[in-house]
């Protein structure tokens, strides 16, 4: 009773003083000095312009592509790499749950049982009873502690995000490649089965004597050509596929079946918005995880500080003890102690003094870390939209090569079937159809897949909800 009483009249002061000092540096997050507006264009199919969070968050579905939505879906439910990150986020919470427990007193509960004596005589001893111990945050060191475990959740939490944003990117553009190399190989055979035909009308005419072995071998020559393409563009295909399947957590070629029709390249959107930087800064998940990674660090430099500092641990305990259990509990056997420790660093070799300042290096590093992402940030943001604006300026160029191509062959087939001109005008305008057909359908794939790098530079493809709070955070 004479512990539990001078306990609670000792406890509001303690709480008191106990909040009363934080030693270590207040964190302030640093500014961010983005640029006003993007250096890259932003006309045409680029506004700028907020975007929405809800479309960001789920950009895929603006290809409006059925099976690339259920693949992404796929992939968060199943992906290693998400798992693992997930689990780490769990991790963190449960070191911020035991950096909490620092604050608060800890009870334990002890028996035992001990016989000792010599060789004439020998007694027993029993006891049980409880112990208290609560050391009184004085200087902050453990607020510190949990200020920093706080942080380290946020940036787990950050990083979950992040590899979300990655995952979402890295399954369209292996579909995307999947698509491409579909469409190439079905270029690549329509114009075999031309390039077979004017192999054999060759040959009818070599056997008739009205064409020389040079026509027949350059036709032969051309056939052969477009026929290895498609083994290479088979082997890429199939990489593409078993990639994807490893994206969504599942064995090489579980997706086969359900991609072995063909389908086109997913089309783009007719218009994107392009939110300023400052605003993209802020919704990126790597520089958000970096700034948490700095306030992380900042803390450990108070929790070093700390170090400097008097250390006071209340303890206690209450018990019995007796020589025989059946005196255990009688009045007599009562024990009681309670008393503060103080722990004060005297002499340390300049221990303390150096992990201080091992820690305000790495807050330094975090900082030259966050300011990296930033940089970073950037510079994929603006390479994404150069890079896509100029590939969609190809598009219309090649385009039109492709249709110039097309009409070629075909006038081409028609004067030489009529005499106009000879086997190698033909087979040029063959070589250049699939050539330029090909290339058509690789700008196709370029294009949404630079399109896809864009959306993931944004910060695209993490929880809208989460979205919507950065806004706020913004504001």
């Amino acid at each position: 009773m004479h512990l539990l009483r001078a306990c609670l009249l000792l406890l509001p002061a303690l709480m008191l003083l106990a909040g009363c000092v934080t030693v270590g540096p207040d964190y302030v997050a640093p500014e961010t000095n983005a640029p006003p507006a993007w250096n890259a264009a932003t006309g045409g199919s680029l506004k700028a312009g907020r975007a929405d969070p809800e479309e960001l968050a789920h950009w895929w579905e603006t290809f409006q592509d059925p099976v690339l939505t259920s693949l992404i879906d796929r992939a968060v439910k199943g992906n290693l790499d998400l798992k693992e990150a997930s689990a780490r986020v769990r991790e963190a919470r449960a070191r911020r749950t035991a950096a909490g427990a620092g604050l608060l007193p800890a009870l334990d509960s002890t028996a035992s049982f001990q016989r000792s004596g010599d060789s004439e005589s020998a007694r027993n001893l029993y006891s049980a009873g409880f112990d208290a111990r609560w050391e009184i945050d004085l200087f902050g060191g453990v607020r510190r502690s949990v200020e920093a475990a706080d942080a380290d959740l946020q940036a787990a939490s950050e990083a979950m995000n992040d590899t979300l944003v990655t995952l979402s990117a890295e399954v369209a553009l292996n579909y995307v490649e999947v698509r491409t190399f579909q469409s190439r190989l079905e270029t690549a055979e329509a114009n075999l089965a031309l390039q077979q035909e004017t192999y054999r009308i060759e040959q009818s005419l070599a056997q008739a004597g009205l064409s020389d072995a040079l026509a027949l071998q350059r036709a032969r020559s051309n056939l052969e050509s477009t026929r290895a393409l498609i083994p290479s563009l088979r082997a890429s295909l199939e990489e593409a596929k078993n990639r994807l399947a490893v994206l969504l957590g599942e064995h090489p070629g579980a997706v086969h079946k359900e991609l072995a029709l063909h389908g086109p390249v997913p089309l783009v959107p007719p218009a994107i918005s392009i939110d300023a930087p400052a605003a993209i800064l802020r919704r990126r998940p790597d520089v958000r995880q970096a700034e948490r990674e700095l306030a992380a660090q900042s803390a450990r430099v108070g929790v070093a500080m700390a170090e400097l500092y008097p250390r006071i641990t209340l303890n206690g305990s209450i018990g019995l003890s007796a020589v025989s259990s059946g005196d255990l509990l009688t009045a007599g056997s009562r024990t009681f102690s309670y008393g503060p420790r103080i722990t004060l660093p005297i002499f340390s070799a300049g221990s303390i003094r150096a992990g201080i300042e091992a820690r305000s290096a790495l807050q330094e590093q975090a900082l030259i870390r966050y300011e990296s992402s930033v940089l970073t940030a950037l510079e994929e943001v603006e390479n994404a939209l150069n890079a896509y604006a100029q590939e969609l300026e190809r598009r219309s160029a090649l385009q039109e090569s492709a249709q110039a191509a097309q009409e070629a062959a075909e006038l081409a087939e028609y004067q030489y079937r009529s005499g106009l001109v000879d086997f190698t005008a033909l087979l040029d305008t063959q070589r250049s159809l699939l050539s330029a057909q090909d290339e058509l359908v690789r700008n196709s794939g370029a294009l949404t897949s630079n399109l896809v790098r864009l959306y993931k530079a944004l910060g695209g493809g993490w929880p809208a909800h989460e979205a919507e709070q950065y806004e706020k955070e913004g504001s």
